[in-house]
């Protein structure tokens, strides 16, 4: 049974992580950049980087297709069982390069805490430190992702969205902008706290306009005491550079902030008095414009197989937290 724990907390967690990403990023099982369609030379496309694609795949394909706005992952319902597959096949990859270590679950960053902190403190938080996830830079140039143009195995983007929202081949460092946008603070507890309140996971119309707790969490709605973004969209821009196109897994903090995204929502769906209970909507009765987001439809993505959001309610049989106090 994997355990997910604090990244800030176990100095375990946070070295097989800060390992095994980097194993996975310089291991190459077959597809090629050709094979993915991708312009450019024939390049070996690492397991990490499957991941990258993955993500980018999903953020630009729309459902229903003729609009513009929800995605096979984002923008809806599907947004939190979505991302609770992906962390599974990364977290079971990465207990793979670890040699088989099944005790291995994701590590978690607990932005809201850090968000209590002033400012200047959130930007030199202890998970931007050198022996954690690195600080700031284009590129990063503290901490274990630092890109060496003379050493093949150091960390580097190779994949990343164009302008034009199409994948092309770079080779340069990680890039990361921490509070330096407009959205220059993380989520607090209070946030938190106000999307457990809410007693509806999500509501027609499905999507960015939406009352509940999925939009909430996601960072669309507007009920927090802060203008959108909020939550976890706020995370991704307080971060900055790699961290704000489609290919935000390029990142290695994307898992950290999704981890403890499900984590909220894992202490959302306590039994009660204390949760809401394992609910997820809409039923396979709404409309089919909504397919791939509805209970029982198949996640609509490359490696879902098919998995739906139904089986993704209840995984504790699969990992647990440390805590749920969010």
């Amino acid at each position: 049974m994997a355990i997910r724990e604090n990244i800030l907390n176990s100095v375990v967690a946070r070295d097989k992580y800060i390992k095994g990403i980097k194993l996975l990023k310089n291991e190459f099982p077959g597809p090629t950049t050709q094979d993915l369609g991708i312009d450019g030379p024939t390049q070996r496309v690492s397991t990490y980087d499957l991941f990258v694609v993955w993500h980018h795949v999903a953020m630009t394909t729309f459902t229903p297709s003729t609009q513009s706005d929800r995605n096979a992952a984002h923008r809806g319902p599907v947004f939190l069982p979505w991302h609770r597959f992906m962390l599974l096949q990364l977290e079971m990859n990465l207990q793979r390069v670890l040699g088989n270590d099944t005790t291995f679950g994701l590590p978690y960053w607990d932005w809201a805490q850090d968000g209590e902190l002033s400012l200047v403190r959130q930007r030199t938080a202890a998970i931007w430190a050198s022996n954690c996830m690195g600080g700031s830079g284009t590129p990063v140039t503290t901490g274990p992702f630092v890109f060496d143009p003379a050493n093949s195995k150091s960390w580097r983007v190779r994949l990343t969205a164009s302008v034009n929202g199409q994948l092309i081949q770079v080779n340069r460092g990680l890039r990361r902008q921490l509070g330096t946008s407009t959205t220059n603070r993380l989520p607090t507890k209070t946030h938190t706290a106000t999307a457990l309140d809410q007693t509806t996971y999500d509501a027609a119309p499905w999507s960015v306009n939406s009352v509940g707790f999925r939009n909430l969490v996601e960072g669309w709605q507007n009920t927090l005491q802060i203008r959108p973004p909020g939550l976890h969209n706020r995370v991704h821009v307080f971060v900055g550079g790699d961290m704000l196109i489609s290919t935000s897994p390029n990142d290695p903090v994307f898992y950290l902030n999704h981890c403890n995204v499900d984590r909220i929502w894992e202490s959302w769906m306590r039994s009660p008095p204390t949760g809401h209970g394992r609910i997820y909507v809409p039923l396979q009765s709404e409309s089919s414009n909504l397919k791939g987001h509805r209970l029982n439809d198949t996640l609509n993505s490359l490696l879902s197989g098919s998995t739906t959001p139904a089986e993704m309610l209840d995984v504790k049989q699969l990992y647990t937290y440390d805590s749920l106090n969010v």
